[in-house]
């Protein structure tokens, strides 16, 4: 499993020092969400932050756009050196010219659907993503609810891209804990966020592990 701590639930007044966990730990990606306050209901953080933080993370950047027109960033997120560029489906009215602009800059294309969103309308698109994340709570805010209908959620995901002959991941962000995250490997994820479970945990690295070991 490869597990993409999201920093959104880490400590602020001292990212460097978690940031250096995550670089120590076995988690593969970090997971960064951008919010606008327009397409979610919530402000995170923006470029500044961000490329302090690709200074001196040694993983993987996992960059998820939770904001309108995500197409307009993508040079400033290619230059943070970012591996994957998750936009969402639901802010893209062109998302396959989205698709075709994340690799034209050299980065993984990932597609990412709110909970209300039903998998069958990347059905013209799943051959050509990367990876699709799915909102197991509605997004803007860490520490959720998991919404129980996203296991299904996951295996009808898995079969399409399987029907399909895709090589798409399948990220799963919300409520990721030690009860959803067996269910949700059993049920075909690749890949865990997790934020307020790793960075709330006595000692994160071995949280991490746990995931990763799934």
């Amino acid at each position: 499993m490869i597990v993409s701590p999201s920093l959104l639930s880490a400590n602020f007044a001292d990212l460097k020092t978690d940031i250096e966990m995550i670089n120590r730990s076995q988690a593969e990606w970090l997971h960064l969400d951008i919010m606008d306050g327009v397409f979610v209901p919530n402000i995170s953080f923006g470029f500044p932050v961000l490329q302090a933080v690709a200074k001196h993370c040694t993983k993987k950047l996992d960059v998820h756009l939770m904001i309108v027109e995500p197409g307009k960033f993508i040079n400033e997120v290619k230059a943070l050196g970012a591996y994957m560029m998750n936009v969402h489906y639901e802010a893209c009215p062109h998302l396959h010219r989205t698709i075709q602009q994340i690799h034209e800059a050299g980065m993984q294309a990932g597609v990412t659907l709110n909970p209300h969103t039903p998998v069958y309308v990347l059905e013209d698109i799943i051959q050509d993503v990367d990876m699709v994340l799915l909102m197991t709570v509605n997004p803007g805010f860490g520490g959720q609810k998991f919404i129980e209908h996203s296991i299904d959620k996951v295996k009808a995901l898995k079969a399409l891209i399987e029907r399909t002959g895709s090589h798409a991941l399948i990220e799963v962000d919300g409520g990721v804990n030690s009860d959803t995250a067996p269910r949700l490997a059993a049920a075909g994820t690749d890949v865990l966020v997790a934020g307020s479970y790793v960075f709330n945990a006595p000692n994160p690295e071995e949280r991490i592990a746990s995931l990763q070991a799934l």
